[in-house]
């Protein structure tokens, strides 16, 4: 079977989230993702913790599948295995802060002359222009910077950070979006271009009807909790061992949820009757609501509201999603064997093909392992 980028070659200068997770996706779906590294350390996460066999876990996650070179991008001959190694590349991937690549000579202006055909991306904090686009980031600034800390939390708490790093993600995701869209350019055109990606926009993007509420009403979004801030009830209610997700979205869904705590009375009543109503009257239904449910365990509650056709759930800890069915049914933790350490478990691939599926089978590179291979293969050198 023939991998959906076969033949397509990545050169990865990333490290640390953003970058890694992106050139990952590519190599989970076939491409040939060659990890330039600095001698001596490499990626900062191979210093990150947890460790097994003292192999970082955040480091063997987020680079399986690649080939590590290490080469000192200071020295002119590094320089120039770097520009035969973008002859024969499609994809390039960085995360640097702005303006470093053009330091090296390595910018899409001066590779590109190299290559025409080369899609070049660029992950940084806020973008290749703009006037925050010299500043550092980390996922904490993205978020913050990005409007989604804003929103995050509880009235009567400070705001708060997102339970993952969102920013680095949403940043890899859009990356790897990019570059599909950027090969299919190619392949109709022959054309290469730059592809800039900025974590900041890319939480701005992800925060959907909060942008609207303020552009069309000009409601500025506050921290309202778990709970949903147009559709009631849709938030996080306590069982009387725990807590259960309920997400009503609509009226009929809420005439069948009224059906299961048998009051179908609530679906009719004046506070009640429409989604915007019980928003505005959403504590005295949530009250209700709990009032209902300290009669039965969240895995009463849950199997009854579920058989009623209702969006619930519990919640479940990494340990309980990690262990659950449906999870491994879905791939979603495979093994794979690692030189070091045997067989390692991470977090599959999400993207289910019919007739092209990811294929995750190869470890993560120990540091400068394919220097060799790739030097006498690609570039006709023994070392740099």
């Amino acid at each position: 079977m023939q991998r959906p980028l076969e033949n397509i070659r990545v050169l990865d200068f990333t490290r640390v989230l953003a970058g890694p997770y992106c050139t990952m996706l590519l190599a989970d779906m076939g491409a040939e993702v060659i990890k330039i590294e600095k001698p001596g350390t490499g990626d900062d996460t191979r210093s990150f913790g947890p460790f097994q066999n003292d192999e970082s876990g955040y480091f063997m996650f987020l680079n399986r599948g690649k080939k590590s070179v290490t080469l000192d991008l200071k020295t002119p001959q590094a320089i120039d295995v770097v520009k035969e190694l973008v002859k024969q590349s499609d994809v390039l991937v960085e995360n640097f802060r702005p303006g470093v690549m053009k330091k090296l000579g390595l910018d899409y202006e001066s590779l590109c002359k190299w290559n025409p055909a080369l899609i070049y991306t660029s992950i940084s904090g806020f973008g290749q222009y703009g006037p925050y686009s010299q500043r550092p980031a980390y996922d904490l600034v993205a978020q913050a910077m990005g409007g989604m800390t804003s929103i995050t939390g509880h009235p009567d708490k400070p705001p708060t950070r997102a339970g993952a790093s969102l920013g680095d993600m949403s940043a890899a995701l859009y990356a790897a979006y990019g570059i599909m869209v950027a090969l299919f350019h190619r392949q109709r055109t022959g054309e290469g271009q730059c592809i800039d990606i900025s974590m900041m926009d890319s939480i701005f993007a992800l925060l959907e009807s909060n942008i609207m509420r303020y552009t069309v009403d000009q409601v500025v979004p506050e921290r309202i909790g778990s709970r949903h801030p147009i559709s009631t009830p849709f938030d996080i209610y306590k069982a009387n061992d725990g807590y259960v997700v309920i997400a009503v979205a609509n009226d009929s869904l809420f005439k069948r949820l009224c059906a299961v705590m048998r009051q179908p009375e609530l679906a009719e009543d004046e506070r009640f009757h429409l989604d915007p109503l019980r928003t505005k009257h959403e504590a005295e239904l949530k009250a209700i609501i709990e009032t209902w449910l300290a009669q039965y365990t969240v895995a009463e509650a849950v199997e009854m509201i579920n058989a009623g056709g209702i969006p619930c759930s519990p919640i479940l800890t990494i340990q309980d999603v990690c262990e659950d069915e449906h999870t491994k049914a879905r791939d979603m933790l495979v093994d794979i064997p690692h030189p070091v350490t045997g067989n390692v478990k991470v977090p599959g691939n999400p993207v289910k093909l019919s007739r092209t599926p990811p294929i995750i089978e190869k470890p993560s590179p120990i540091l400068g392992e394919h220097t060799s291979e790739v030097l006498k293969t690609l570039v006709n050198q023994q070392g740099v």
